[in-house]
């Protein structure tokens, strides 16, 4: 396997591990707003932090309000980071994978000009070749 083949089997990897986290940030804003939905229809007053309201009485609809704001919000701020580091990742391996197609296409135009040069001075300088003509 070609490092260029390496790089962009990384990268795939990488673009796929990006998709999955945004597909995390979409769970975690599902579950998110299911808990503020929750908590507005089963209580008629609800009570408010911040943006978010809450079931201020201590009911089973608590806990089912809090798992699914709790579980949200985790998504979310994980779904978030982790798509932001293979999003670096990705980057960095179509950087190395740019420099290795720049390495590659100097060496072979210096590998053109070697030719050239060790191939002409021999055809010139060769005395059997000038006799003849």
């Amino acid at each position: 396997m070609s490092i260029h083949d390496y790089l962009h089997e990384k990268a795939a990897e990488s673009r796929h591990n990006e998709t999955l986290a945004f597909i995390m940030f979409l769970t975690g804003t599902v579950f998110g707003v299911g808990g503020i939905i929750s908590s507005l229809v089963l209580s008629q007053e609800p009570s408010w932090f911040l943006f978010i309201p809450y079931i201020a009485d201590f009911t089973q609809a608590m806990f089912l309000e809090i798992a699914l704001l709790v579980i949200g919000f985790a998504l979310c701020i994980s779904g978030i980071a982790i798509g932001l580091h293979y999003y670096r990742d990705r980057t960095w391996y179509l950087k190395q994978l740019a420099k290795a197609k720049d390495d590659a296409k100097d060496r072979k135009q210096q590998r053109m000009q070697f030719g050239r040069l060790n191939y002409a001075p021999e055809i010139a300088n060769n005395p059997q070749t000038n006799k003849t003509k």
